[in-house]
């Protein structure tokens, strides 16, 4: 383009080369000399980017020569460049000036066209290029910015002739043919539309963007059984059209003959020529349902099998491919089979899968699972593809601390946090791990702090009230704080057995034994006991003076707890340690 503006330029064509004596010069050649070398050099800098530079030049060359129009023409090509308004003002007055002294130029009414758009001004726009489209030669392939142009200027009238007039000059195409369905559709015209794709059907019948585009818009505009009969014609001459299958599956059943579909989905399944992405789609879209299903406790026994064993032939035909398996752990997933989606997912990332989704459920899974030397191992690996990921550094953080790494898990948890700035939920369950974290590292400072953000956030966080209430009375430390917080957590869940076991302990650690015999009792009453619940029963008895009822408690967390020499110190002395 820069080799046809520079000859392009009137005034900068080529001297008669043969030697001159200096006296032949006269003053317009000096001053056109001049002008040839400031346009060179405003258009090395101009290559070079440096606009500001390009423009002092190309302005100088207009003080010489202010007829050339290609130096108008650089002189707005410069401004627009700077993306303000007042650029583009100043980039119409010298396009103008560029079309006053040139008008055979495309690029210049190209350019003014751009420039008029980009102020808004869309009729001066359409003018360009009505103009350019008059004057020069080889440019009706610019009929569909200027139908655009109409489009944005909201003259949808004006926008369907200059289509017209693409279409006579260059015969039916997507573009035109698409956009008028559009401008149809938006005026409500459906049955314009719906001839204008019948016409690019026609045109293109073998062309199966066309028929799924087609059957898509009639499937939106309440027409679905006019789609339905469309590709069914189609796959009728294009047996081997994949997509056009599962499309008209997919029609059939939300036209409600679900059982036609289901027998259409089956025959498209056992096809080798339908591609695979196609069926984890459909596949997926059927995943979809039973999850709508499951939100609204509709239980269809039918669908379930079905998608399974859609599934299973999807598995047995593509064992390799890890979208497969991942669609399959989804699938799994809403049918609440936690083991066998685990082994999907754990299946597509064994494959190679880079699925961010499939990587983040399978360390989810294994998290439920209590997998967790699984999940700090594939959270690593999850981590060498999402470093960036704070949730995968979480989970690597939740299975340290679960196997009592606990500098391991500061260290992850730390990271999660860091690159969680934009989730304040997710920073508060950070928090919360990380006071459990840095309390076994017996940093208390610290883990106070994590625990006492975790609660500004949520209040009501039972998982860190408990811990933060429980550690605090182990410690014997702000025992009031301590009272207060597992007293709220008791108020909001009376019948759990381990929060008014914490509560209890509480009690028992401000010496509030009567009290804390209350709670440890309506802990043993309403749920799963364990060694440490009767273990706390029984000191609390011993403090309140029952030594042989307290005995008899500490003899029943023996029994579930055979290895605590603890206990059996209680039991042999009768005494507390």
């Amino acid at each position: 383009m820069l080799a046809l503006l520079v000859t392009a330029l009137p005034g900068y064509a080529q001297r008669d080369k043969r030697s001159k004596k200096p006296t032949d010069f006269t003053l317009s050649d000096a001053r056109l000399r001049e002008a040839e070398f400031f346009f060179t050099e405003g258009q090395k800098y101009f290559i070079l980017e440096d606009y500001s530079k390009a423009l002092l030049y190309f302005q100088r060359v207009v003080e010489l020569n202010p007829e050339n129009g290609t130096v108008h023409y650089k002189i707005a090509e410069v401004l627009v460049k700077g993306n303000k308004q007042e650029d583009f003002v100043r980039a119409s007055i010298s396009i103008e000036s560029a079309l006053k002294f040139e008008k055979k130029n495309k690029y210049f009414y190209l350019l003014a066209s751009n420039i008029y758009s980009s102020l808004n001004d869309f009729e001066k726009a359409e003018d360009a290029l009505e103009t350019m489209m008059k004057l020069v030669k080889g440019t009706d392939e610019y009929l569909y910015e200027l139908a655009a142009l109409y489009q944005y200027d909201k003259k949808p009238d004006e926008a369907i002739k200059i289509y017209n007039r693409a279409e006579t000059l260059m015969g039916i195409n997507e573009v035109s043919s698409l956009q008028k369905q559009k401008i149809f559709l938006q005026q409500g015209k459906i049955e314009d539309a719906i001839t204008e794709g019948e016409k690019l059907l026609a045109a293109y019948p073998d062309e199966e963007n066309y028929i799924l585009g087609f059957a898509e818009t009639l499937s939106q505009h309440a027409q679905g059984t006019r789609a339905i009969t469309y590709l069914e014609n189609f796959i009728k001459d294009q047996p081997d059209a994949g997509s056009a299958k599962m499309l008209l599956a997919g029609l059939y059943r939300d036209n409600g003959q679900e059982q036609k579909a289901r027998e259409f989905i089956q025959t498209v399944f056992d096809d080798p020529t339908v591609d695979v992405s196609s069926k984890v789609l459909m596949l997926g879209t059927y995943s979809n349902i039973l999850h709508q299903q499951k939100e609204k406790k509709v239980e269809d026994t039918e669908m379930k099998a079905f998608a399974l064993e859609l599934f299973e032939k999807l598995k047995r035909t593509h064992p390799n491919d890890p979208n497969v398996h991942i669609i399959g752990g989804d699938l799994y997933l809403v049918l609440e089979k936690t083991p066998e989606a685990h082994q999907e997912y754990l299946k597509a990332v064994q494959l190679g899968s880079t699925s961010f989704d499939a990587w983040q459920n399978l360390l989810f899974l294994e998290s439920q699972m209590n997998q967790f030397d699984s999940l700090i191992s594939h959270s690593e690996q999850g981590l060498e593809l999402f470093p960036n990921q704070s949730i995968l550094h979480y989970f690597n953080g939740y299975g340290q601390m679960r196997k009592k790494h606990y500098r391991e898990a500061t260290t992850s948890l730390e990271q999660a946090k860091r690159l969680s700035t934009g989730n304040p939920g997710l920073i508060s369950e950070i928090n919360g791990l990380l006071g459990d974290a840095y309390n076994g590292l017996k940093e208390y400072e610290k883990s106070d702090r994590a625990y006492d953000e975790s609660l500004a956030f949520n209040p009501n966080n039972d998982f860190v009230l408990n811990n933060y209430s429980y550690y605090l009375a182990l410690r014997k430390e702000n025992l009031e704080k301590a009272e207060k917080m597992s007293s709220q957590l008791v108020k909001n869940n009376p019948k759990n057995t381990s929060y008014l076991d914490t509560h209890a302990w509480v009690l028992f650690m401000r010496e509030k034994y009567k009290e804390a015999k209350k709670y440890m009792e309506k802990a043993l009453e309403v749920g799963e006991v364990s060694a440490t619940h009767y273990e706390h029963y029984g000191d609390i008895l011993f403090q309140l003076g029952n030594i042989d009822e307290a005995v008899r408690q500490w003899q029943k967390a023996k029994s579930m707890d055979h290895g605590n020499e603890s206990i059996d110190k209680k039991i042999a002395n009768k005494r507390l340690y």
